[in-house]
């Protein structure tokens, strides 16, 4: 958290003077936090063509992590963030005169699974007590849902096993096939390859045990959104109809579909990968982030020490588009 109030502070020192700056073009610059399968609705969009449909062009760059994504959008370098929605509760708690608005959302669970070292036929939660296990990066969703579920399993995260969190987002897999942690919270499609090659195996779900927030979501400056509102409307239009694209194709399709996304991960692995997300609702049907959603996100990000304040439903989040889309 400390980390995150003195980035935020520079950032928003460093954005007070791009705030006035808009892109007025229809072509549009998104920044996501990470490439992931997890994503299936925004790449179909591409793949499908629903944003040209929409007449906007979708210029996509990949910041990998919540902080860098953060930047890129604060200080001008992108126009639309795909990003955990606990990203702008941290920006509105430093007082930003141009907060991060969500307003439509692209997933509605958390993506990540529990694997373990050893093949567990019959998983019981406790089993976590006196373990060791590589956790996420303190601050950020994945950790917090993670804490979230083991209380929920009345196990302490401090003191019932040992916890793993300074190892970075993109070595925790290599940290855990080297031989760290009994158990490992890791997002697909490692989580299948691990298993696919015999090096872990999935024994549960934390999506499916921390029930729905809006765990990715795609958000502007709110001088953004209300400069362009035809181009935020165009552009929810587009993941409307991708979203509905996946609700009515099986994974095969959609894996088919996004494979060119993903050029390093098997086909199969890919169609494993959705399916497993369809089956627990990950993706949302439509870009409409809900009231008890967020409230959801906040009693989480509270659980685990990380709210600086709540912040009202209808401060950071405008569902205005995504209703008319819907609605047409």
């Amino acid at each position: 958290m400390k980390k995150w109030l003195v980035f935020l502070s520079i950032v928003l020192i460093i954005s007070i003077p791009l705030s006035a700056c808009n892109n007025t073009s229809e072509k549009v610059r998104v920044a996501e936090v990470t490439h992931s399968i997890f994503y299936a609705p925004l790449y179909v969009a591409l793949a499908e063509g629903f944003f040209e449909e929409e007449g906007i062009e979708v210029d996509l760059q990949t910041t990998w992590g919540g902080d860098k994504t953060m930047t890129t959008l604060l200080s001008g370098g992108a126009d639309i963030a795909l990003v955990g929605s606990e990203t702008s509760i941290y920006v509105y708690s430093q007082g930003s005169n141009d907060p991060a608005v969500n307003f439509a959302q692209l997933t509605q669970t958390d993506g990540t699974f529990l694997v373990s070292r050893e093949k567990i036929d019959n998983f019981e939660w406790s089993q976590l007590k006196g373990s060791t296990f590589l956790g996420q990066r303190k601050g950020g969703m994945p950790q917090m849902v993670g804490e979230f579920v083991l209380k929920k399993h009345e196990i302490d995260p401090k003191n019932d096993l040992k916890l793993i969190q300074n190892v970075d987002f993109a070595n925790i897999g290599s940290a855990f096939a080297s031989g760290t942690g009994d158990y490992v919270q890791l997002f697909e499609p490692q989580a299948s390859i691990f298993e696919k090659e015999g090096r872990g195996h999935i024994v549960a779900s934390f999506g499916t045990e921390s029930g729905k927030v809006p765990y990715t979501t795609f958000m502007s400056k709110e001088s953004y959104i209300n400069k362009n509102e035809e181009t935020i409307k165009k552009f929810t239009a587009a993941i409307y109809k991708a979203q509905q694209w996946v609700e009515e194709n099986d994974s095969a399709t959609i894996a088919k579909s996004i494979a060119p996304q993903f050029e390093d991960t098997e086909l199969d692995v890919i169609e494993m990968v959705v399916e497993r997300y369809k089956q627990q609702d990950s993706f949302a049907a439509d870009p409409i982030l809900d009231e008890e959603e967020w409230e959801n996100l906040q009693t989480i990000m509270k659980e685990a020490g990380e709210l600086p304040k709540h912040v009202d439903y209808e401060t950071l989040v405008n569902t205005k588009h995504a209703k008319e889309v819907i609605k047409k």
